[in-house]
């Protein structure tokens, strides 16, 4: 503590978690937010050395069976997303309950219609999506910003494409959707160049050979990320054709995602969508 330095006036519920690690436990269960912390270091309430220490440690809710990560905006600009594939009912809708308390909203990718009718059951305002199987309860308030393209060789890769697109919506992106302009047709992806080369970033989604990635690569002076699908017939080996077409591309700018990974293409767009629009 510096001279004069006042303790921290705790607040009832108020626990200090390891070195120094403050969590306020409100009606809410949410911890104390950043501009809280950064007030009271202004108001000579809180200390540097104490206010580091909040900052450099990661506050997560024990639950047991999950430990939900109430820090990772903070670290990384964006919250912590539900992978619900594989969890059980009562995992999962507990998380939900939790995430939705603290937050506000949550978001869950690979979900299926059993577990929405779960959590629908106790958070009747969830949305479920069929094509993108994503499901979510997201504020109204929130605001989008710059532009990402999402687009896809077919019709059958626009689940993965979907996944990427509301990925990047719900992460404040504006996104335009050109689907089906693979490179069977090649004209179709030119009657769209327009929309593509106007957006900071595109992902472009595609599965048998995954030619597509490299088609825009040669078309933009933006960041592509491609994703591999696994859709294609038996030589196309799950994917794995289009990943390593992918990988092997000679269009500058291509980065590469695993197969089905719209999620990890929806993230890493949009960050690069926030430094464009920051720039």
């Amino acid at each position: 503590m510096t001279p004069g330095q006042k303790h921290l006036p705790f607040a009832a519920g108020t626990r200090i978690m390891g070195a120094g690690i403050l969590w306020k436990k409100e009606e809410t269960g949410s911890y104390m937010e950043t501009r809280e912390v950064l007030e009271q270091v202004r108001s000579g309430v809180l200390s540097v050395e104490e206010a580091e220490k909040y900052f450099r440690k990661q506050p997560f809710v024990e639950l047991g069976y999950a430990k939900l990560d109430s820090h990772r905006e903070i670290r990384s600009g964006f919250p912590e997303v539900i992978y619900c594939s594989g969890k059980p009912d009562a995992y999962l809708v507990s998380i939900y309950q939790k995430m939705y308390a603290a937050n506000g909203e949550a978001f869950g990718t690979r979900a299926d219609r059993h577990q929405y009718e779960a959590v629908k059951a106790v958070i009747p305002e969830i949305v479920y999506d069929e094509i993108s199987r994503i499901l979510k309860i997201e504020k109204n308030s929130r605001k989008r910003m710059g532009r990402i393209a999402v687009c896809t060789a077919g019709t059958a890769d626009i689940p993965v494409a979907e996944e990427a697109a509301q990925t990047a919506e719900y992460f404040g992106s504006c996104v335009e959707r050109v689907y089906d302009v693979g490179v069977s047709g090649l004209h179709r992806l030119l009657s769209r160049l327009d929309v593509i080369q106007s957006a900071n970033c595109v992902v472009a989604v595609a599965g048998m050979e995954g030619a597509l990635a490299s088609v825009i690569g040669g078309l933009v002076n933006h960041p592509v990320i491609a994703v591999p699908t696994s859709i294609g017939y038996g030589a196309s080996m799950h994917g794995l054709s289009a990943l390593l077409t992918m990988i092997n591309s000679c269009a500058n700018g291509v980065a590469v995602v695993n197969i089905d990974n719209g999620y990890g293409a929806g993230y890493l767009a949009t960050q690069i969508n926030r430094m464009a629009v920051e720039n």
